[in-house]
């Protein structure tokens, strides 16, 4: 939808060429003449930006930019005025305008400033909307357990520096919760927050989301791109699943991180930015190292604070508390009345071991939700891996060793249950390698 611009100016001389020039450029238009004009027509025609020329015969636009600052509205100003002054720009600035152009102005420069104006608007709702759903999210790191109550406590902690911080856990335990978390509880909450998945995506394609790219830098590349390091400067980045990306993206990973400095793909000149890094994986990185497939050097830079997630397993005491959280968004969003899940249903839940972690927990609650009666979700309602599932205690007789085997080829085959059968998804499910996952199954004797 095309932005709304409101035009103050008692010339109609000016009116029409500032309509011509943004009509032209598919903006919404509308005039006002003098400063109670104006004040209205903010009020009923709520524009995204007001261009305010400062000498008006009824009351001046420093008067009209503090009449409209004071009935709470913050929308974005450019003072315009043939009376241009040092002072003057630096009142303006004072009362909240967002720039101050000079008359007679160069229509492409006053195109430009508009433009500047409204992506920083945008950039202020986003942020406005990506707080809002950080705060509703919350929910889902928020716990009664020793270990979630100590990774909150030192997310917390790490916010306020700009450190780079590890998040460290299992597939589906809120690690861009967490990131997001961190990023709204710092200072920088009002710069972009940004989030790249370094899994599926080729090297070549990830450095240009990651660095950019020059004009002609390969085939294709028929425009300069800013990669989202750039587009980040003042923010935070994310990088999910840091532990999958090539040995190449990692040598100019680490460039980055100690130098804070890049350059673009196909590029020569060096960009500096200022931005935070939280980095998350599912992978055991030491491991990694010693195979060969991960820089000891950049696990350091990227392991300065680190925090480890607890999955769902180890956090019983909060289920109960998250399911139900689940079930009032879910039917909130379906328009169903769920008031409740029967202790039936309650008792399955929590003998579960949730392979998937909160994200297996939500998916569950909205497919009962989506496919339940109500009022009550009841025990037909979840899925059969879960009606099925049974507190397992070892016999007197069973050794620690036996029961330990038990468990993890329990753990196994809901996993791959959960998966249907894809032994890649079920193996980021558990935290495991591939091969690892492949050697359990067969050391336990699972097809």
């Amino acid at each position: 939808m095309p932005a709304k611009i409101l035009i103050v100016d008692d010339e109609p001389f000016n009116l029409d060429l500032l309509e011509q020039e943004l009509t032209e450029r598919q903006y919404r238009i509308e005039r006002a003449t003098d400063g109670n004009d104006a004040l209205a027509k903010v009020e009923s025609f709520q524009p995204e930006l007001v261009l305010l020329d400062y000498m008006m015969p009824d009351m001046n636009g420093i008067e009209v930019l503090k009449e409209i600052r004071r009935r709470g509205n913050d929308v974005p100003v450019i003072m315009v005025t043939a009376y241009g002054s040092i002072e003057r720009a630096v009142q303006a600035v004072k009362e909240g305008a967002y720039d101050f152009i000079p008359k007679p102005f160069e229509p492409d420069y006053m195109m430009l400033v508009v433009e500047k104006a409204l992506e920083r608007e945008s950039l202020k709702r986003e942020v406005a909307v990506l707080s809002e759903e950080v705060d509703k999210r919350y929910h889902l790191i928020a716990g009664k357990s020793s270990k979630m109550t100590e990774a909150v406590d030192a997310a917390k902690k790490a916010s306020s520096g700009r450190a780079t911080v590890l998040l460290l856990g299992e597939s589906g335990t809120g690690k861009e919760i967490f990131a997001r978390a961190i990023h709204n509880w710092s200072d920088r909450r009002n710069k972009p927050f940004v989030a790249i998945n370094c899994v599926g995506l080729s090297r070549e394609l990830l450095e240009s989301e990651l660095f950019g790219h020059e004009r002609g830098a390969f085939t294709g590349a028929h425009q300069l791109k800013k990669g989202k390091l750039e587009l980040a400067d003042g923010g935070t980045v994310f990088l999910d699943e840091v532990g999958d990306i090539s040995s190449e993206l990692q040598t100019k990973l680490l460039r980055f991180l100690q130098e804070r400095e890049f350059e673009r793909v196909g590029g020569t000149k060096p960009i500096g930015i200022d931005v935070r890094i939280i980095a998350a994986t599912n992978r055991n990185l030491e491991a990694a190292i010693k195979e060969g497939r991960f820089r000891e050097d950049l696990y350091y830079r990227l392991n300065v604070v680190p925090i480890a997630l607890p999955p769902l397993r180890e956090r019983k005491e909060d289920i109960a508390e998250l399911a139900a959280f689940f079930l009032n968004r879910f039917s909130l969003e379906a328009k169903k009345q769920f008031t409740g899940m029967t202790q039936q249903a309650l008792e399955k839940v929590l003998a579960y071991s949730w392979p998937g972690n909160v994200r297996e927990l939500a998916n569950v609650i909205e497919r009962a939700v989506t496919l339940g009666q109500g009022p009550t979700l009841d025990l037909k309602d979840l899925p059969p891996a879960i009606r099925e599932t049974a507190e397992v205690l070892p016999a007197k007789n069973v050794s620690l060793h036996e029961a330990v085997n038990a468990t993890r080829r329990e753990m196994i085959l809901k996993a791959l249950g959960e998966t249907r059968g894809n032994r890649t998804a079920a193996a980021r499910l558990l935290g495991l390698h591939k091969t690892h996952l492949l050697r359990l199954m067969k050391t336990f004797g699972i097809e």
